[in-house]
C-alpha cells in the first residue's frame, strides 16, 4: 500500500507539555517526528516552528492566529489537549482546510471534583480561617460556617460537568437546580428551572459550566450578583470572560456573598514569570486558583490519549468526526483501494463536476462520502487501486479545490 506521505516524514509539533500518553499513541500508530516542547511559544517563534509542521498539538496558552495558520504553509491538523478551542481561530484553520479537535469530555470528572471541593471548603468559611492562622490568628467560630447538607446548588449550563457535578452534589445531600438555554433531562433530584433569575434567586451556591459564546460573555455583572441571595457562595470554573472581575469584586466588599472561587479569569498570565493582577487577590475569602480545574494527572492523561488518537484516526484515515470547526466524515476501510482527501470552497455542483471527471476517466468510485460546514466541503473517497494517481490529477483541476491528496 503507497502512503501520500510516509509517517517518518510526518512532523508533529507539541507544545506546552502535553501528557506523555500523546506520545505513546503516535509512537504506536508510527509517527516518530515528534518535537517536544514543555512550553508555550510567542507568535515570532511559533510561526517559525510551525511552519513545517503537518500537526500541532497545544493546550490554552498558545494562540492560533490567523497569522500563525497562514504562516503554517504544510498544516493539517491542530489539535487542543483541553477543553476549550477559543484559543485557535476556527474560522481561519477551516477556510485553509485544517480541522481542529479537542477532547470535550475527558477532564469533566476535575473539574466537578473541584467545585464541589470549594462548595464545602466554602460553606465552612475555610479559606478565610486559612489565612487568619498563617498570619498567627486564631479564630476558632462557628459564625457563617455551614454544612452543605441540605443547601441548594445552582448549576449554570447542564452539560457534561454541569450534570456530573449534580449527581456528586446529590449524593451530599444537596438540592440542586440548573439553568440551560436548551431542556435538559434532569438527573436524579435535580430541577430545571426557567430562568438565570430564578436560579439566582433560589440558590445559596451558583457554579457556573457554560461555554464561551457572544452570550455568555458578561454573563455575570453587577445585576446578576444583586440577584443572589445574601450570603451565597459563587464558583466559576468556566470561561473568564463570563464574569465581570470588577462587579463580583464590588459584591463581596459589599458582604452581598460570603465567598467565591475563581479558576478562570478575563486576563490570564502568559507564564509562571508574570504576576497575575486581579481586584479579588486582597479577599481571604475566596479562593483563586491558576486555570487548574482540568489539571489531574488522571484527566491529562486522557487528554492526551483522546486527541492523539483522533490525529492517529485523521492522518490514516481522513476521518474528522468531532472536530469542532470542520465537517464530520469517517467511512470504513476497505481492502484494495486508494482513499483520496478533497477539501473544497463549499459551492453548488462541485461533487457533480467530480463525479464526471472521474466517469470520463473511467475511474471507479468505491465509496465516498461529503459533509460541508459553512463555506468548506470536505470529501473523502475510495477509489480502485489503479485509479488513484488519475483521480489525485482530477481533483487538482477541479477550480473550488482547497487541498488534495492520496491518503493511502
Amino acid at each position: 500500500m503507497t502512503l501520500s506521505l510516509q509517517k517518518d516524514k510526518i512532523r508533529f509539533l507539541l507544545l506546552e507539555g502535553v501528557h506523555d500518553n500523546a506520545l505513546k499513541v503516535l509512537n504506536d500508530a508510527g509517527y516518530t517526528n515528534i518535537e517536544y516542547i514543555k512550553s508555550a511559544l510567542d507568535e515570532a517563534e511559533l510561526i517559525e516552528k510551525i511552519k513545517d509542521a503537518h500537526f500541532i498539538g497545544i493546550r490554552s496558552r498558545t494562540q492560533l492566529t490567523r497569522k500563525v495558520l497562514e504562516a503554517a504553509e504544510k498544516l493539517i491538523c491542530v489539535g487542543c489537549f483541553c477543553i476549550g478551542t477559543n484559543q485557535v481561530d476556527l474560522d481561519a484553520a477551516l477556510e485553509l482546510g485544517i480541522p481542529v479537535f479537542n477532547a470535550p469530555y475527558s477532564n469533566t470528572r476535575s473539574v466537578a471534583e473541584l467545585v464541589l471541593a470549594e462548595t464545602i471548603m466554602l460553606m465552612r468559611g475555610i479559606p478565610e480561617k486559612n489565612a487568619v492562622v498563617h498570619r498567627g490568628g486564631w479564630n476558632k467560630s462557628a459564625k457563617d460556617s455551614y454544612e452543605v447538607r441540605g443547601k441548594t446548588l445552582g448549576i449554570v449550563g447542564y452539560g457534561s460537568i454541569g450534570s456530573q457535578l449534580s449527581v456528586l452534589a446529590e449524593s451530599l445531600g444537596m438540592k440542586v437546580i440548573y439553568h440551560d438555554v436548551m431542556t435538559k433531562l434532569p438527573l436524579g433530584n435535580a430541577v430545571q428551572v426557567g430562568s438565570l433569575d430564578e436560579l439566582l434567586g433560589q440558590a445559596d451556591v451558583v457554579t457556573l459550566h457554560v461555554p464561551d459564546l457572544p452570550n455568555t460573555r458578561g454573563m455575570m455583572g453587577k445585576e446578576q450578583f444583586d440577584k443572589m441571595k445574601d450570603g451565597a457562595l459563587f464558583i466559576n470554573a468556566a470561561r473568564g470572560g463570563c464574569v465581570v472581575i470588577d462587579d463580583l469584586a464590588q459584591a463581596l466588599e459589599s458582604k452581598k456573598l460570603l465567598g467565591a472561587a475563581i479558576d478562570v479569569f478575563p486576563k490570564e498570565p502568559k507564564s509562571a514569570d508574570e504576576e497575575f493582577i486581579s481586584p479579588l487577590r486582597k479577599f481571604d475569602n475566596v479562593i483563586l486558583t491558576p486555570h487548574i480545574g482540568g489539571s489531574t494527572q488522571e484527566a491529562q492523561a486522557n487528554i492526551g490519549l483522546e486527541v492523539a488518537e483522533k490525529f492517529v484516526r485523521y492522518s490514516d484515515q481522513g476521518d474528522t468526526t468531532s472536530s469542532v470547526n470542520f465537517p464530520n466524515v469517517a467511512i470504513p476501510f476497505a481492502d484494495g483501494t486508494h482513499r483520496l482527501l478533497h477539501i473544497h470552497q463549499n459551492v453548488p455542483g462541485v461533487l457533480s463536476q467530480i463525479n464526471a471527471a472521474f466517469a470520463d476517466d473511467g475511474i471507479n468510485i468505491i465509496a465516498q462520502s461529503m459533509m460541508t460546514k459553512g463555506d468548506v466541503g470536505y470529501l473523502v473517497m475510495d477509489v480502485d487501486d489503479n485509479d488513484s494517481q488519475k483521480a489525485l490529477a482530477r481533483l487538482k483541476t477541479i477550480p473550488q479545490t482547497i487541498r488534495v491528496r492520496v491518503l493511502f
